[in-house]
């Protein structure tokens, strides 16, 4: 799964990267958890593309409760089609999500966990491949964007840590997963497929990440596997 992100590039980077048309302020993240406001690049009608901020978590136009997002954080590339929440946006409202990198959690004895931080091997960003949606609330009129991240199987880097990875597009691959080139649903899903371990790193890290509150480039200092677990004790 992905459940925790980083996005510290400044929004000049991002507009030069992914040709943004429209200016949106952002302050750098070390520590995005679900349910908060992520920066979401999408196509926009008139042309061009831009970024908007989204709930992270999707929430269907059917839905009844701005809760149901919680369980859908992450879409799984194998229910793009098959699952009612995510079909429609699949296909018609795809997204990138940028990311410097990304946070997992590796299983040890007992309920010991060791965190990872997942990062580019040569610095830049990560694009996930994302889906959004529009959810109109009954009792205030308003409408709530909202965003789910696309996980697939994870690559040999990422397997022993977790059994699902986010699903990264490289810069080739965004004209078709927007819709700004033509694209069967099997053309698209085959672009889900596990990052080249070779532009990657995983780094042991402190356990400090598990707690939302805790920002800042601290949680990306790495530490020895065995000394963090010791401190999970």
């Amino acid at each position: 799964m992905c459940g925790r992100f980083i996005l510290k590039t400044p929004f000049s980077e991002l507009v030069r990267l992914y040709n943004l048309t429209n200016s949106v302020n952002l302050a750098p993240r070390y520590n995005v958890a679900p349910t908060q406001d992520v920066a979401v690049v999408r196509s926009s009608p008139t042309g061009g593309r831009t970024l908007a901020l989204m709930h992270w978590g999707l929430v269907p136009w059917w839905a009844k409760d701005l809760k149901v997002g919680v369980r859908m954080i992450n879409a799984r590339d194998d229910t793009l089609v098959s699952k009612p929440a995510f079909r429609e946006a699949f296909e018609a409202r795809r997204c990138l999500v940028p990311a410097d990198g990304f946070y997992e959690w590796k299983k040890l004895d007992g309920k010991r966990k060791q965190p990872y931080a997942i990062l580019p091997r040569d610095g830049g960003v990560f694009s996930f491949a994302g889906l959004w949606e529009h959810w109109r609330d009954k009792a205030s009129g308003g409408t709530v964007l909202s965003c789910t991240i696309i996980t697939t199987s994870p690559n040999t880097l990422c397997a022993p840590i977790h059994d699902r990875m986010p699903a990264i597009l490289p810069p080739e691959a965004w004209g078709r997963w927007l819709g700004e080139e033509r694209a069967s649903s099997a053309e698209l899903q085959a672009l889900l497929e596990p990052y080249p371990v070779d532009a990657m790193i995983a780094l042991p890290i402190g356990s400090r990440v598990g707690n939302v509150e805790n920002e800042g480039p601290e949680l990306l200092e790495p530490v020895s596997e065995d000394a963090s677990a010791r401190r999970l004790l």
